[in-house]
């Protein structure tokens, strides 16, 4: 009776142990879900998780042009999500995935008594992708103690099943996958995919896909970039893995892990590299500006690095691609001609007659731009400790059109060499939208960030005369075939010699010449005639209503150029003559959406009638005289273009800017060419005149353009522009044909 006794009661203790236990877990995971452990995440979170998410840049087709992020991540959709990756996630992380509603109790059941009663670290985890997702979106402390760690435990359990009662087993494998981080400064599933194979997550096939699966467990350990035999075996597990579960057959398993692992696209993302940089950094500030003065929904500020914005630009990734390539082949040829231009001669590159005080003040100034200089300013050097640091040789990488390369000088030897090159901007305009469709701030963001298209200021030469001969024709005085004296004017110098422009060439000189030559010959003894006529003040008021809002002096020497203006505001004056008469300004956003895809704010531009049809076609047709016969008449017989086009050339004292901004009917694109200084430039016109050096970037660019019959850009005449060129037949007289150019 007594053994009876004692059995009976070795049961009870035995169900004792079992059930106290589990009704305590069960007691403990109810006061967990009412919260009494710590608030958990409402429906609200849950709806809307909260996670840094990089905003993005597109383009107007739609091309991911770069980002702005904390950490580079970006959400993505199941649809776009290669099923290699799913059946890799599944395979290797949860294979119960389709079957489980948040928690997996058998593969809990197998940690409980393989993991901890048994010791067997290599029996798994039992979290499942639902309670990944959910530490993940809600992180916790690091190294929490012993109980505190249980109920973040039980947390996780319960918004795992609050999780997949919200969502579908779809959306959160998507969500998974944009949250995880894979290393390399990739966050999420998009970015990896960017990142090692320059893909898309749609696009990956199943060896890339076990790659990155296997990184899950420790990205930094698993690196294929610096552990590259352990990323290769993580990833063969992960295909064996694939093949456990039917993913793959046997046969595939053996083929794919014999492949090697591919890094030959690998790149970590860097906003300075990419299509559109200088473009990207010009709006980061516009934008993050833009999220200051708007709220969300809680009633913060946007975060132009957190939330996840959708940026649309007006730019098209082809054009831009295409100009940058002109920019970078032309100029790659240019600098070599320019370094052999002043090979051998005093004070190279500055010009000659330079003083050596001169000289060492646009070097300290250089110095003093610099960041090294900055930094070490900060820091609390002295003057004279810099300096010395800064003629101490260091290794450091430097541009050069070969590809970046690896050398050993002083920092003060790198500005030396970095005062050598050539510079450039260009902006292309559709005149009659405002989009800027291609945006080139200079030749290299990553060593030169300078922007040369909305911050740079430079004087712009003969490009200024069509707002000098645009008031002559809506006067009505003129018109192209109008016939001026071309002899010197004199203009009265309060306090000084009287100020009389020269021409560039004896050309036609005491000769009746009609506006047309002038222009397109850029006679200054025409453009100072009309100045007298007119006044600076009419002048200034006709580039007012175009668009130009920098300073311009009401003086007589802007008839030659002599002020300083942004390439931005010259590419959309001259888009108002395409636009018959009327300014459109430039713009380069066109929405604002939010991580979900709401449009927050649009955009459009400005625009204000400048001046009738009649004017900007009378212009129009100046300026075509430019590129037929003209200082422009190289785009005919050396580039061999026989479609209409409308430009000018410019070129300022000393050669130190080049310009041209050329018109087709859909498209207005300027070109800027010069050096940092003002003070280094070409020695001779030949070389440093727009001609030479911004035109045959405009060729170069549009010969890509025009080919290219996806942007269906035509190539007939001005639309509307046949009312007056019909009626005007000067370009038959003798005068002006092309024996009698002068190609500057």
């Amino acid at each position: 009776m007594a053994k009876g006794k004692t059995g009976r009661n070795f049961i009870r203790f035995v169900w004792l142990m079992l059930i106290v236990p589990l009704v305590l877990i069960m007691l403990l995971f109810f006061a967990v879900s009412l919260g009494w452990f710590g608030q958990l995440p409402t429906f609200t979170q849950l709806e809307n998780p909260k996670s840094s998410l990089a905003s993005e840049v597109y383009s107007a087709d739609n091309v991911l042009l770069g980002k702005y992020f904390f950490q580079n991540r970006s959400n993505v959709r199941y649809n776009e999500l290669s099923p290699n990756i799913i059946n890799a996630l599944v395979a290797t992380e949860d294979y119960r995935f389709p079957k489980h509603s948040g928690i997996d109790f058998k593969s809990l059941f197998r940690v409980i008594t393989k993991n901890i009663l048994f010791g067997n670290k290599k029996a798994g985890g039992g979290s499942t992708i639902s309670q990944q997702l959910a530490k993940n979106l809600f992180p916790r402390e690091k190294d929490p103690p012993f109980f505190k760690l249980v109920i973040i435990k039980l947390k996780e359990w319960i918004t795992a099943i609050k999780l997949e009662r919200n969502y579908t087993k779809e959306e959160i494998v998507a969500m998974y996958l944009s949250t995880v981080d894979f290393g390399n400064l990739s966050y999420g599933i998009k970015s990896a995919a960017k990142t090692y194979f320059n893909t898309t997550p749609a696009a990956l096939k199943t060896e890339q896909a076990a790659m990155l699966v296997g990184l899950l467990k420790a990205p930094s350990w698993f690196n294929p970039v610096r552990n590259y035999d352990r990323a290769l075996k993580r990833r063969e597990v992960v295909l064996h893995q694939m093949c456990k579960y039917n993913y793959i057959n046997e046969k595939q398993y053996d083929s794919l892990k014999t492949l090697p692992i591919d890094l030959s696209r690998f790149k970590i993302q860097d906003h300075t590299e990419g299509l559109a940089t200088y473009l990207r950094e010009y709006l980061r500030g516009v934008i993050a500006e833009w999220c200051n003065n708007h709220l969300k929904a809680d009633g913060t500020p946007y975060n132009l690095y957190r939330d996840g914005l959708k940026i649309y630009t007006t730019i098209n990734s082809k054009m831009q691609k295409y100009a940058e390539e002109a920019v970078a082949e032309h100029l790659k040829e240019l600098q070599k001609e320019f370094y052999k231009h002043w090979k051998g001669i005093k004070n190279a590159p500055f010009d000659e007659e330079m003083e050596p005080e001169m000289i060492k003040e646009a070097y300290d100034q250089a110095i003093k731009r610099s960041d090294r200089y900055q930094f070490l300013k900060a820091q609390g050097y002295k003057d004279f400790e810099i300096s010395k640091i800064f003629r101490q040789p260091v290794k450091m990488k430097v541009f050069s059109w070969k590809g970046a390369k690896d050398t050993t000088m002083s920092p003060m030897d790198s500005i030396k060499y970095y005062k050598y090159f050539l510079l450039s901007g260009l902006m292309s305009v559709e005149p009659r939208t405002g989009y800027v469709r291609a945006y080139v701030g200079g030749i290299n963001y990553k060593y030169f960030q300078y922007d040369h298209v909305i911050s740079g200021k430079r004087q712009v030469g003969s490009t200024f005369k069509p707002f000098l001969y645009t008031l002559a024709m809506q006067e009505g005085e003129f018109t192209p075939c109008s016939k001026v004296p071309n002899i010197s004017v004199s203009f009265e110098n309060p306090g000084g010699e009287p100020w009389t422009p020269k021409n560039s060439s004896e050309a036609r000189e005491g000769e009746m010449v009609t506006l047309k030559w002038a222009l397109a010959n850029s006679i200054n003894n025409v453009s100072a005639y009309l100045m007298k006529r007119y006044k600076p003040e009419a002048v200034v008021q006709v580039a007012r209503k175009m668009g130009i809002t920098s300073p311009i002096p009401a003086v007589p020497s802007i008839c030659l150029g002599s002020v300083d203006l942004s390439l931005y505001e010259m590419v959309g004056a001259y888009s108002t003559f395409a636009n018959k008469g009327r300014w459109i300004e430039p713009i380069l956003i066109t929405r604002i959406e939010d991580k979900s895809g709401n449009v927050l704010e649009t955009f459009s531009p400005k625009t204000s009638e400048a001046f009738n049809e009649n004017t900007a076609f009378l212009m129009l047709d100046l300026m075509k005289g430019v590129c037929l016969w003209g200082t422009g008449a190289r785009l005919r017989y050396r580039y061999n273009f026989s479609n209409p086009i409308a430009g000018k050339t410019g070129t300022t004292q000393n050669n130190s800017d080049g310009w041209f901004i050329g018109i087709v009917p859909q498209l207005v694109t300027g070109i800027w060419v010069g050096c940092e200084d003002r003070s280094v430039h070409f020695r001779s016109t030949d070389f440093g005149q727009g001609a030479t050096m911004a035109l045959p970037i405009w060729a170069l660019y549009m010969k890509k353009v025009l080919a290219d019959r996806s942007l269906k850009i035509r190539q007939d005449d001005f639309d509307g522009i046949e009312k007056v060129s019909s009626k005007l037949n000067c370009n038959t007289d003798d005068p002006e044909k092309k024996e009698n150019e002068i190609d500057f």
